[in-house]
C-alpha cells in the first residue's frame, strides 16, 4: 500500500447512548457531535509494484445483484504513516485526536462496516505507551512525543462500543521512512542496535535475517496483543522492501554469517519471513488463542507462467520481489485469514480480479483460512477506476465466486480518508447493492468458543423515540454474551420461526454488551403505528451466535 497526505479538523465529543437513528444506523447521543463535517484533502496514490500501462476500465456487469449476506467482514484500513488517515495531522490534541477517531467510526457505522484496521505501529513507534519503542511522531510531530493519553486504549474502548472488530496492524521491519538513524530519538531499538538496521529506497528497515532483531519485533507487537483487548493482529505487504532499480539489499554480510544450509540468498530471504510469520503466529496463540492473525499481501503470489500453482497473470511476484511465501503461510495454517490486495480490474489484462479471485479463494479453502479481499477505493479518487459500479461489480463477483463452492468472506477498502468522500458515488453504489443491511462477521469454526445462553426477550414497548427493547443475559460470568444481534420483521408473529434470523434483511442491528445482565435498544427506525416482531440472539466475541429469543412484538 502507498499512501496520500491528508488534512483535517474536527470539533471533539463523548459519546454518552445509543440507539439506532432513521436510516437504520447505530448512532452515539452525543453533546454536538462534529466529526461528520470533517473536511479532507487527499492527493494522488500510486501502489508499490502495480503495472499501469495497461489499468484500463471495462463495463459495468449486467448480472444480478446477490442476496444479502448475512455474515460477511465489511472493513477499512486506517492508517497512520504519513498521517493518510488518521491523525489527519501532527500536532493535535488530544480532545482532537480523539474526536477524528470517533469520526472514522462514524463512517465505519454509515457503511454499515463491521471492523476496521487500524494502523499503530507504522514505523517502529508506537501508539501506546510500549516499553520497546517510543511514542510514533506521527501523534504528536515528535518522535517519543507523548500524546497526553493512550491512543491504542481509546481505540480498544470506542470502537467496540460501536460492536465493530479491531484489527491492530503493524508494519513489521520498517524502521523510518527516511535513512539517517540520527534523527531518531536516543532510546530507539535503532540507535541502541545500529547492527540491526540498514537503509533501502529511502528508508531504514530491520534486517529481517538477524535472529535478535526479529525477536525485538515479536516483543514490540506482542507487548500490544498481551495488554490490549483487541480481536486480531494485521500485516499489510511489506516484508523484505518493494525492488528499488539500480540498488540491492545490503544483506550479504547477514547472508555469510546465518545463511548456511541455503543454496541461494533468495531461498534463505524467504525462509527469514517464513520463520517470522510461524512464530507470530504460534507467540499470538499462546498468549490469547481467540486473537485472529491475519496478512493483506500484495494481490500476486506468483504468475502460472513462473510457476503452474500460480495466478493466471503477469504481474510482479511477492514470492519473488518480497520474499513473501503467502500461499505457504495459509497452507500451514499460519494465518486465519489472508487479505490480498487485488486492487485490479475485472478484464484487466495483466491482473484480472476475476482471476485472482478465484485463485486466492481456492488457496484458503484448502486450510480453512478466511479470504477478505483487499479493495482499491483510491484507484477511484485517483481516476484509474473510471467505472462508478466497479467496486460494487467486485463485491457482486466475489459473491459468485462463494456460490461455486469457494467463499470469499468479505472485502476491505483502502483507505477510510475515501469513503466519505465516495469518488464518482462509488461507496454510496456499494452500500446500496450490498451494505443496505448490517452484517455479522464471519465465524471461523477453529477459534475457541464460549458458550452463550439464548437471551431472554423481556420488553418491547412503544415509546416516543421508536420501540425499546429489554433483554437478559441469564449466562454465567464466564459465559456472557460479547455482543448481541437484534432481529426485526414487520406485523406480529408467534411462535419458535416467527423471525427467520438466517435471512439477512432481518438483522437490524448488533449491540455490544453492557456487561451487565440487563441490555437495552431503542430502534428509533421503527415507524409510528406500525407493528413489529423482534428477536435477539447472543454472539461470543468471535461471533458464534446463540438461538433467538422468544419473540415479542409492538
Amino acid at each position: 500500500m502507498t499512501h496520500p497526505d491528508s488534512t483535517a479538523t474536527t470539533t471533539p465529543t463523548v459519546p454518552t447512548a445509543r440507539a439506532l437513528d432513521r436510516r437504520g444506523f447505530i448512532t452515539l447521543a452525543s453533546a454536538g457531535l462534529a466529526g461528520s463535517a470533517l473536511s479532507v484533502t487527499v492527493g494522488s496514490m500510486t501502489p508499490a509494484g502495480a503495472a499501469t500501462s495497461t489499468d484500463t476500465p471495462v463495463a459495468s456487469s449486467a448480472a444480478a445483484l446477490p442476496a444479502a449476506r448475512k455474515r460477511e467482514l465489511r472493513a477499512m484500513w486506517i492508517s497512520s504513516v504519513v498521517n493518510i488517515d488518521w491523525p489527519s495531522r501532527t500536532g493535535l490534541s488530544a480532545d482532537e485526536l480523539k474526536a477524528e477517531y470517533l469520526h472514522w467510526l462514524d463512517v465505519a457505522a454509515d457503511m454499515n462496516l463491521n471492523a476496521v484496521f487500524v494502523q499503530v505501529r507504522p514505523t517502529a513507534d508506537a501508539f501506546w505507551p510500549s516499553p520497546y519503542e517510543p511514542w510514533s511522531q506521527y501523534l504528536t510531530g515528535t518522535q517519543g512525543g507523548d500524546p497526553g493519553f493512550d491512543p491504542l486504549r481509546f481505540v480498544v474502548t470506542e470502537t467496540h462500543r460501536r460492536n465493530l472488530e479491531l484489527h491492530t496492524w503493524y508494519n513489521p521491519y520498517r524502521v523510518s521512512m527516511q535513512t539517517d538513524p540520527s534523527r531518531l530519538v536516543p532510546e530507539h531499538p535503532a540507535r541502541q542496535h545500529p547492527d540491526w538496521v540498514w537503509p533501502y529506497g529511502g528508508k531504514l528497515y530491520f534486517d529481517p535475517g538477524l535472529p535478535e532483531a526479529r525477536e525485538h519485533i515479536y516483543r514490540a507487537i506482542l507487548h500490544s496483543v498481551e495488554h490490549y483487548d483487541i480481536d486480531g493482529v494485521h500485516f499489510d505487504d511489506y516484508f523484505y522492501p518493494y525492488p528499488v532499480a539500480g540498488q540491492t539489499l545490503p544483506d550479504a554480510a547477514t547472508y555469510a554469517a546465518h545463511g548456511a544450509g541455503f543454496d541461494t540468498i533468495e531461498a534463505w530471504r524467504r525462509n527469514n519471513v517464513d520463520e517470522f510469520v510461524r512464530e507470530v503466529s504460534e507467540r499470538i496463540k499462546a498468549l490469547k488463542p481467540w486473537v485472529k492473525f491475519g496478512i493483506s499481501p500484495f494481490g500476486i503470489w506468483r504468475n502460472a507462467a513462473t510457476d503452474p500453482r500460480g495466478s493466471d497473470t503477469n504481474g510482479s511476484q511477492s514470492y519473488d520481489n518480497q520474499f513473501a511465501d503467502t500461499r505457504r503461510w495459509v497452507l500451514e495454517g499460519w494465518l486465519d485469514y489472508v487479505n490480498p490486495q487485488i486492487y485490479w480490474q475485472l478484464g484487466l489484462a495483466v491482473a484480472d480480479y476475476r482471476k485472482l479471485v478465484p485463485w486466492w479463494a481456492d488457496v484458503a479453502a484448502q486450510s480453512g483460512a478466511h479470504l477478505y479481499v483487499g479493495e482499491a477505493l483510491y484507484k477511484v479518487t485517483s481516476g484509474v477506476f473510471t467505472d462508478p459500479a466497479e467496486l460494487s461489480n467486485h463485491l457482486t463477483y466475489c459473491a459468485e465466486v462463494t456460490e461455486a463452492g469457494t467463499p470469499v468472506h468479505g472485502n476491505v477498502h483502502f483507505s477510510a480518508v475515501h469513503v466519505p468522500q465516495d469518488p464518482q458515488g462509488s461507496m454510496s453504489r456499494v452500500r446500496a447493492d450490498h451494505y443496505a443491511h448490517p452484517a455479522l462477521v464471519p465465524a471461523m469454526p477453529h477459534l475457541p468458543r464460549t458458550p452463550v445462553r439464548v437471551p431472554v426477550l423481556t420488553h418491547v414497548g412503544a415509546t416516543g423515540d421508536g420501540v425499546e427493547l429489554h433483554w437478559v443475559d441469564a449466562a454465567p460470568h464466564r459465559a456472557r454474551a460479547t455482543s448481541f444481534a437484534v432481529y426485526r420483521v414487520p406485523g406480529r408473529h408467534g411462535g419458535p420461526d416467527a423471525v427467520d434470523v438466517d435471512d439477512a434483511t432481518h438483522l437490524l442491528a448488533t449491540v455490544r454488551s453492557s456487561g451487565r445482565v440487563l441490555q437495552q435498544l431503542t430502534d428509533t427506525t421503527a415507524l409510528p403505528g406500525e407493528r413489529y416482531t423482534y428477536v435477539v440472539t447472543a454472539l461470543d466475541r468471535v461471533w458464534n451466535e446463540s438461538g433467538p429469543s422468544r419473540p415479542r412484538h409492538v
